[in-house]
């Protein structure tokens, strides 16, 4: 799994920052992408990487704000343009789909591919063998959500010279205890899966929370965590303006991750008050409470391997 940030500004974009995106690459494990936000422009940013559009399966919104949604109906039309036929589910607060499809309608754009919307609420909003995605509401100055990514757990490795030795012959009955089903053999004898498969590996959780203040559900849905995406609209020195807008500052996101113990905090959403030469400041007052802080940029990729950064 990677996080691919195409976006990382706040508000709207600067020359060093775009407004909102995150691709989560899932191409290893599903051969799909899941895009959390669509400020404008994000697929302009597209064009600079390697993502296709229409292998993007998903599209997760956290709130309606501009610098969050204004570069969907751009995308939308282009992944039509380039071929993109399987369905999209667009995750989002009420409101989302009567905007889509009235700009769509008003603009007689047609696509080539059905669109399936979801509305989010809070508990479970997506389950299926590979994930479960939980939405919670969090505190900014509209309805905003914010996403927990599980990952089930992974089979174990099959044992493959243990099987063997046991009499499986090579072919269809390995891949069937790989599996986890238990075969019977042509002898009678029963080969249980587990006895030669490694133990099943725990699955990542990575948390991407959209706009909010400092708030309780934003520490529930970042607990234990390998990945917390959090926004720092502000700093210390700035905190009451972060409280009147709903937003967070860089230090109570690491309170955040502190907090939910996870394991590592990436900070986000980033004002365009600070320039470049402030990041490094930002950076540090973070560590200060959560050592395992990095800073998104436009363009920043994170690899999660074995639940492990790499």
């Amino acid at each position: 799994m990677k996080l691919h940030f195409l976006g990382t500004g706040a508000g709207m974009p600067s020359k060093e920052r775009n407004t909102s995106s995150i691709a989560m690459k899932l191409l290893e494990e599903r051969g799909t992408i899941w895009l959390f936000d669509c400020g404008e422009a994000t697929q302009h940013q597209i064009l600079h990487t390697t993502i296709k559009p229409r292998k993007i399966e998903k599209i997760f919104i956290t709130h309606l704000h501009g610098d969050h949604i204004f570069g969907l109906p751009g995308l939308l039309s282009s992944r039509s343009f380039l071929g993109g036929e399987d369905t999209l589910t667009i995750y989002g607060p009420v409101g989302l789909k009567n905007w889509i499809e009235t700009t769509l309608a008003l603009t007689t754009t047609h696509l080539s591919y059905p669109i399936k919307y979801v509305e989010v609420t809070e508990g479970i909003i997506f389950e299926d063998e590979q994930f479960i995605v939980r939405a919670m509401l969090l505190a900014h100055v509209i309805p905003c959500y914010g996403y927990r990514i599980e990952q089930k757990p992974l089979l174990g490795e099959l044992l493959v010279e243990k099987a063997l030795t046991l009499g499986v012959p090579k072919g269809p009955l390995l891949g069937k205890l790989k599996q986890g089903e238990n075969i019977v053999l042509a002898s009678g004898e029963t080969v249980y899966s587990m006895d030669v498969t490694s133990p099943a590996k725990e699955g990542f959780i990575v948390t991407i929370l959209g706009d909010t203040k400092l708030c309780d559900n934003a520490i529930h849905l970042a607990e234990g965590a390998d990945i917390v995406v959090h926004e720092a609209t502000f700093d210390a020195e700035t905190k009451h303006l972060a409280a009147n807008y709903g937003h967070a500052t860089n230090v109570e996101a690491a309170t955040v991750a502190k907090k939910a113990k996870a394991k590592n905090l990436i900070l986000n959403h980033i004002s365009a008050r600070f320039l470049p030469n402030d990041l490094a400041k930002l950076l540090q007052q973070a560590r200060e409470v959560f050592p395992t802080t990095y800073m998104a940029n436009d363009g920043t990729q994170i690899e999660l391997k074995n639940k492990e950064l790499v």
